[in-house]
């Protein structure tokens, strides 16, 4: 198939193109709150006044290491979706993300975890 004719092919279905566009911009945008936890957690603990256990201070590095990781991550699979659904667009073919669903909730259920139990070491 000549360029030509696949760009035709894909001003057919523009509706469902933006709206991958858009998915993907929220799903970095969600990578970025992930990202963003991390900071915040490692900012509250390094600025706190009081001096807390050694445990506190790993689990903080855990929560900074794994945010960033879990972000990274999730751009990657962000990315990864977008493409595999841009073809299925293109295809007329559709399945559901249900392993980007899984991993948002793991990734979310992971670091309310660790954040939790940071607040229980420093309580």
């Amino acid at each position: 198939m000549k360029e030509k004719e696949r760009d035709l092919d894909e001003s057919k279905y523009i509706q469902p193109h933006l709206a991958n566009e858009r998915t993907y911009l929220a799903w970095v945008r969600t990578a970025f709150a992930i990202v963003g936890i991390g900071f915040l957690t490692t900012s509250l603990h390094v600025n706190s006044e009081t001096q807390v256990s050694k445990v506190a201070d790993l689990t903080t590095v855990y929560i900074s290491i794994s945010s960033l990781l879990l972000g990274f991550l999730t751009i990657t699979g962000a990315t990864i979706n977008y493409y595999r659904i841009r073809k299925h667009i293109n295809n007329n073919s559709f399945t559901s993300s249900k392993g980007m669903i899984l991993f948002l909730t793991f990734v979310t259920v992971f670091i309310g975890i660790l954040v939790l139990s940071y607040y229980i070491l420093i309580s």
